[in-house]
This record gives structure tokens, C-alpha cells and sequence, in this order.
């Protein structure tokens, strides 16, 4: 314990010096207002569990008897699993690994490659394991709303026994709803919600209470030892226990995904004075009740309350389970911009839904390719029993590829005590492994399912990159440079018309491909050209005094570098009044020509992907949002001109 505190002490109070991104993070006007919206988006689906996760442990297929003995052994694994995975790993200690206030394993990944060359073995297992936590985290995100809203409509046959059969139909009716109410933004959402969300905390808490007045010795559960005593003496059933238990915290990737919403304070706070406490009251008083009633153990949470309370129950449960899903949707859309924005995906349409947050972001094309996910795992599951099993298997994954980069980030950038940061992350690293051990016994039950997904995203993601390095490659060792284009191309001879031309470049060093086609086939260049490269840095934000380089070359040229954090939104119009008030070419931007390529990929069976993965990068290609509408340009300014690769 004496190492645990003194790990918690540093990381809470780090030396000056050290490399402490999460004090560079959102800073909310209204620190009980981000709270709230934190609330009721990102601590939904841990905060639901109590739904499920007891009633499965003791499901039949899992052969754990319900005795007094298991339920004090269960219910200190639960207790002490939300003290050491998501208190002190997670709110204490990952979240404060954040890349200047954003999360997740991108992020993450990000921080973890400035200590390698992407070029460099390294680097590119670094890159791997990145991509590998992110898929993973697309697999659980199809699950997660399904399992939680499914979990709380069949709360209905409690008091309706005859209603399975609409339990579906229920479940579907309100995903769409969840999904078509995107739109309008996580901040809004949150405030709608997170008033909802701390009824839903006190109403969990209360009913908790209520049951541990009747039984107060279940208070014992709190002592470790009873875990420690099923793990010694029944050490089958204990790991069968191990990875049901797991479900009870299952959402805690999602709570680090989604950071960069609403800032490490308010997160960090609301776990530990709200979410926490108020999930073991809960969970303590369903242990309670079922040492006094055990045949309630088909439905223990809706048990808990009188039977006329039990359908308002269900109503705000519901409720609390489409909040739940908010968590996942809102983390997969921060993830998958920062997949686009480092290279791993092609550019997406993003919606900023905040003035003040760029945070807080919505896409339409993730947002509806996740509800068709999330509607087929409905279909096919049909109930939360038969989905359980394919729940945890990919966050334990995801929790582990986690660790492992932070502990690359730590020793590198971190200056703590060599023996204290090995000591926790040994610890944090064995209780992973051991959860990922135990949920792999369930990947015939159900677990393949979204490990199908996150293979077959891993698939994309690195077929994209591997694409897009192939055609970065023959551009340099086919391009033109820009000082010989200037020296040999350009001569007094060369027709040249009055104007400023912008086209858009991969490498400052090199002329365009779009502008050498422009050139030959119509012989002329306008008299002021840019070439604008848009860098994407591996920080979340950049300071307005590094946006810009402007290097002015000969004969009417400039190369103009603009750089971006992966969460900003590149801004075109800006870049070019920024220069155009500098060089005062234009008097009207909407007089400047903006040349955009719109490129085409070729496949052989010769090239130097295998075909399948060829066909594949084309099609992504072909799909890609094109650069005038990803970087919001004028239509009235663009020239677009195709150009054809082969792989």
C-alpha cells in the first residue's frame, strides 16, 4: 500500500518539469456544468452495469453455485476491481497519460511514437499495438448498445411476463432514436442527460441502502480475503468468476476515449465523489438481498424495489441505458477523427457540434455505419444473456494494449521513481492478463463476434496506411523537385496570367502532380502560386504563432506549410487570408483558384500489394471524402483535376 500511495501522490502532484500533458486540457467555464455533461455521456455504460452483471455471474452456464460464500467472493471482486482497474489505473493514472487533454489509445499511440521513428521496428509495433486498441475499441462499440438497452427493456418481464417477444422491437425503436438525435451534439446531449444520469446515481445508490439496512453484513464484502479465499480453494470456479466479473467495468476504455469532451477534473471528480460510491451501494445491496432471497437471482436489480415501483424503474433504467451508449458512440467518433487525421483512415465528413469544445465532434458516416452494426447485434443476439459472452473479451484486450503503451510513454517522458512506476504497472499489467485469460474462455460462447470486427477494422486501417506510405514513397522517388521545376520549367517564354493559384500539396519539396498536369496540358501558370501542405501533428491543439510557415521561392512561388493538431479542424480560408493579407495578391479570396486533385487508384497483379488489398485501398480511395469538401473550400474556387496511381 505504501507504493500505491506513493504512485498516487506523484501522479497527483507531479514535480515541475515533468511532462504532465492533462494540464493542458479543456478548461470549463462552469466546473459543476462539464461535470453534469460528463455525467451523462461518458459514465453511462459503466454506470449501467449493475443492470446485467450480477444477474450473469450467477447465470446457470457458468456452473457458480449461489451461496453466501460466492456472493461475498463475487461482490469483493467487483469492489476491489473499480478501486485497482478503474480508480487507480484508469481516473488516477491513465487519464492523466492524455496527449494535452485528449484520450484514448490514438492519442496515446501518438504520445508513444515521439520515443521512436515511425520508420524504426519500434515505431511500427508501436503503431501496431495503436491500431490494434482502436480496433478492439470498434468492436466493443457495436456491443456495448445493444447489451445495455436490451439489459434494461427486458427489465419489462418482471411485471409483464408475456412481453419477450416485444423486447426486440422496443430495443430497435430506441437505438434509432439514440442514433438519429446525434446530430445535435455531445454537449447538448450531455446536459440533457446528465441531470437524468445523477437521478439514475442516487436512485442506484438509495435502492443499495435500502437492502444493506436489512443485511448490513455484506459490508464484509469489502475485505479482499473472501476473493483471495474462492481464487486459493476453487480455482476453476474463481477464474470462470474472474471474467464474468469483468462486466461490471466494462465502459472505462470508453471514460478515456472520451476525455477530450469534457477535461481531466471533472472526470476524475464525478467518478470518485459520485459514479463510484454510488455503483457498490448498488451492487452490495443486490448481494444483500439475495443472501435473505435467493430465488430473486433471475433479475436481482429489478427485485430490489417493491413490485409496483419496478416499471418506473424500468422506465428510468432505459433511459439511463441509452445514456449508456452515448459513452461508446461519442468515443468511437473522437477515435475515428484522430484515425483520419493521423493517416490510418480515410478523410471523414466531421461535424463540430461545440463553439467552444473542438472536442465534441459528430460523423455522419461512423454514426450510421455503427447503427446498422449495433441493430444486427440486436437481431442476431436477440437477448442480453446470449450477447453477455461476447462482451469484455475485446476491452480486456484493449485494456491491456493500453498499459502497454503507457508504460512506453512513462519511461520515457515520465521522471518517476524507476522502482514505483515498474512496481504499478507490473500490477496493473498481471490484473489485465489475468481478465483477458479468463475472457478468452468465452470466445466460442460469443467473444469471436466482435473480434471479427476489430480484425476485419485492422484489416482497413492498415491497408489504408500501407497504401498511402506506397504512394508517398513513388512520389518522392518520382517527383520533381520545386527548385528544378522553378529553374528549368519556368521561363520568360512560360505564359503566365494574372492571379494567385493554391494547389494542394503532400510535400513541400516536391511540385504537385496536379500542377505538372495543369502545366502540360494547358501551358500556362498563373503569376502568384502557393503550394499549400497541410501538416497534421501529433498533439491535439497547436498554438496560432506555429500555424504557419511561409517560404517565398523564385519566380512567383511560395511554399506554405499549415499545421494542425488531430482534434482541430483545418481551416483553408483562414490559411490563405492570413497569407493574402501579408502579400495583398488578391483584393477578393473568392478571386484566388484553388486546385484540388481528385486522385484514382489502379490495381495489378503485379503491384505491391496483394490484389484483394489493392481492390480494397481503390475502393477506400474512391470513397474518401474529397479535399474541398473535408476542408470545407468554396465550390465557386476550385479546379479539379484527376490523376490516376498504380499500385
Amino acid at each position: 500500500m505504501l507504493v500505491l500511495r506513493s504512485i498516487t501522490s506523484k501522479l497527483l502532484n507531479p514535480k515541475k518539469g515533468e511532462d504532465n500533458s492533462a494540464s493542458v486540457e479543456v478548461k470549463p467555464t462552469n466546473f459543476a456544468v462539464v461535470t453534469m455533461a460528463a455525467i451523462g455521456v461518458i459514465f453511462g455504460d459503466i454506470g449501467t452495469s449493475p443492470l446485467y452483471a450480477l444477474k450473469i455471474c450467477f447465470d446457470s452456464k457458468y456452473g457458480i453455485p449461489l451461496t453466501e460464500e460466492s456472493i461475498f467472493a463475487v461482490l469483493s471482486m467487483i469492489i476491489w476491481s473499480y478501486l485497482i482497474i478503474v480508480t487507480l489505473k484508469y481516473v488516477l493514472f491513465v487519464l492523466r497519460i492524455n496527449n494535452h487533454g485528449e484520450g484514448g489509445v490514438l492519442a496515446l499511440m501518438a504520445m508513444a511514437l515521439r520515443t521512436a521513428p515511425l520508420n524504426s521496428k519500434r515505431g511500427e509495433i508501436i503503431l501496431a499495438l495503436g491500431v490494434i486498441g482502436a480496433c478492439l475499441f470498434y468492436g466493443d462499440a457495436v456491443i456495448t448498445p445493444a447489451i445495455s438497452v436490451l439489459s434494461a427493456v427486458e427489465g419489462l418481464e418482471v411485471t409483464w411476463p408475456n412481453s419477450s417477444h416485444y423486447v426486440i422491437m422496443i430495443t430497435i425503436s430506441i437505438l434509432l432514436g439514440l442514433f438519429m438525435m446525434q446530430r445535435i451534439g455531445t454537449s447538448v446531449i450531455g446536459l440533457v442527460f446528465g441531470s437524468r444520469m445523477i437521478m439514475w446515481f442516487i436512485a442506484i445508490a438509495a435502492m443499495g441502502v435500502y437492502q444493506i439496512i436489512e443485511n448490513p453484513s455484506i459490508l464484509l464484502a469489502f475485505s479482499p480475503h473472501y476473493a483471495l479465499n474462492l481464487i486459493k480453494d476453487h480455482a476453476e470456479q474463481a477464474f470462470v468468476v474472474i471474467g464474468v466479473v469483468f462486466l461490471a467495468i466494462t465502459g472505462v476504455e470508453a471514460i478515456y476515449a472520451d476525455i477530450g469532451h469534457f477535461g481531466l477534473k471533472p472526470v476524475q471528480f464525478a467518478w470518485i465523489a459520485i459514479i463510484m460510491p454510488s455503483l457498490i451501494l448498488n451492487y452490495l445491496g443486490q448481494g444483500a438481498m439475495l443472501l435473505s432471497h435467493p430465488s430473486r437471482i433471475s433479475n436481482p436489480f429489478f427485485s430490489m424495489v417493491p413490485e409496483n415501483f419496478v416499471f418506473p424503474l424500468v422506465l428510468m433504467a432505459t433511459l439511463a441505458t441509452i445514456i449508456a451508449s452515448q459513452a461508446v458512440i461519442s468515443g468511437t467518433y473522437s477515435m475515428t477523427s484522430q484515425a483520419s487525421l493521423l493517416g490510418l483512415l480515410p478523410k471523414l465528413r466531421v461535424v463540430n457540434t461545440s463553439k467552444k469544445n473542438a472536442g465534441q465532434i459528430y460523423l455522419p458516416a461512423i454514426n450510421w455505419i455503427l447503427c446498422i452494426g449495433v441493430l444486427l447485434v440486436v437481431l442476431t443476439f436477440k437477448n442480453s444473456s446470449h450477447l453477455a459472452p461476447a462482451y469484455g473479451l475485446c476491452v480486456s484486450l484493449t485494456m491491456l494494449v493500453t498499459v502497454t503503451l503507457a508504460a512506453i510513454v512513462i519511461k520515457k517522458t515520465w521522471k518517476l521513481n524507476p522502482y514505483l512506476a515498474s512496481s504499478l504497472l507490473v500490477l496493473l499489467f498481471s490484473i489485465d492478463l489475468i481478465f483477458l485469460i479468463s475472457n478468452i474462455s468465452k470466445f466460442m460462447q460469443g467473444g469471436w463476434f466482435p473480434i471479427l470486427i476489430a480484425g476485419l477494422c485492422f484489416v482497413i486501417l492498415m491497408t489504408w496506411y500501407a497504401g498511402q506510405k506506397i504512394l508517398r514513397a513513388r512520389s518522392l522517388s518520382e517527383g520533381i523537385t520545386v527548385e528544378s521545376f522553378v529553374m528549368n520549367k519556368i521561363t520568360e517564354s512560360s505564359r503566365r496570367v494574372e492571379g494567385l493559384a493554391v494547389f494542394l500539396a503532400d510535400n513541400t519539396r516536391l511540385i504537385p502532380q496536379i500542377l505538372i498536369s495543369n502545366f502540360k496540358q494547358n501551358g500556362v501558370l498563373h503569376s502568384h502560386i502557393v503550394l499549400l501542405k497541410i501538416s497534421i501533428w501529433d498533439v491535439p491543439l497547436v498554438d496560432e504563432t506555429d500555424r504557419l510557415t511561409i517560404t517565398e521561392l523564385d519566380k512567383g512561388f511560395f511554399s506554405v506549410r499549415a499545421v494542425y493538431g488531430f482534434t482541430e479542424k483545418v481551416d483553408i480560408n483562414a490559411i490563405l487570408k492570413i497569407f493574402n493579407e501579408q502579400y495583398h495578391f488578391v483584393d477578393d479570396l473568392l478571386k484566388i483558384s484553388i486546385f484540388a486533385p481528385r486522385v484514382a487508384i489502379s490495381t495489378s497483379p503485379n503491384g505491391s500489394m496483394p490484389l484483394w488489398r489493392q481492390k480494397l485501398f481503390a475502393w477506400l480511395v474512391q470513397n474518401e471524402t474529397q479535399a474541398v469538401d473535408f476542408y470545407d473550400i468554396n465550390f465557386s474556387c476550385v479546379v479539379q483535376m484527376g490523376s490516376k496511381f498504380q499500385l
